[in-house]
């Protein structure tokens, strides 16, 4: 008998064929996802480097609808989001006439407004990341179980030519080997994957700490000074 990968592949049971072409769109969604969410963190990153240059001077010079607007032309950065929701949320209570006492009560809006943008952003990080999980965690299940088809289909063929050479076995052990292969490489792929993304999501995590401590630093000092923050 020949062994191939068409022989094999036609000589498979039809719940076999079925494991391998469900593996396989376990595997184009794995490489679908990966694909994606590289580009999307490459994004973030890029922006929200040139989001950190570029902010820093009109915070310096306490123009804060300047570095609202600022935020705005990098949508895709994660810290652009977090501390624009803050400014915006500062601004906004300054605008309608906060001061004084209500000082503090506008540094606290603002926070809770970086932590509601916050959630949105890990939200929009994780997207994918629990199919990968999934993936990663059944596929190797999968695996096994066209494994256990294989091996029965091998004793079948056992019992169809009433001897137990490798010949009356090969085809079923084929199988169950290359469902088990197929298996264990979708699953590893994607726990891999579902672990670099995961590291990433962590870095950028501590990014948008950073900088929203930043900020929240940025308003008690200023207000502390009694400095105006220019609207425009």
């Amino acid at each position: 008998m020949s062994f191939d990968i068409q022989h094999i592949w036609q000589s498979m049971t039809i719940i076999n064929k079925g494991v391998i072409f469900i593996l396989i769109l376990m595997s184009i969604y794995s490489v679908t996802v990966t694909i994606e969410r590289f580009l999307f963190f490459s994004k973030a990153r890029k922006q929200s480097l040139a989001f950190a240059r570029g902010v820093s001077g009109f915070l310096k010079s306490d123009n804060l609808q300047g570095a609202i607007d600022s935020s705005k032309k990098f949508p895709h950065s994660h810290v652009a989001r977090v501390v624009a929701a803050g400014m915006l949320e500062f601004k906004n209570d300054a605008d309608a006439g906060g001061g004084g006492v209500v000082g503090h009560d506008m540094i606290e809006a603002a926070e809770r407004a970086i932590e509601r943008e916050s959630l949105l952003v890990s939200a929009d990080f994780k997207r994918g990341l629990a199919g990968l999980a999934t993936i990663g965690s059944i596929a190797v299940f999968i695996g096994l179980f066209g494994t256990v088809i294989g091996i029965i289909n091998a004793f079948s063929g056992m019992a169809m030519t009433g001897s137990g050479g490798i010949g009356a076995v090969s085809a079923g052990i084929a199988e169950a080997l290359i469902a088990t292969a197929t298996g264990l490489v979708v699953a590893i792929f994607a726990v891999w994957m579902f672990n670099v993304f995961l590291n990433k999501i962590e870095r950028f995590q501590i990014e948008m700490t950073n900088a929203t401590s930043e900020i929240i630093d940025y308003f008690i000092k200023r207000r502390a000074a009694g400095v105006t923050l220019r609207a425009s």
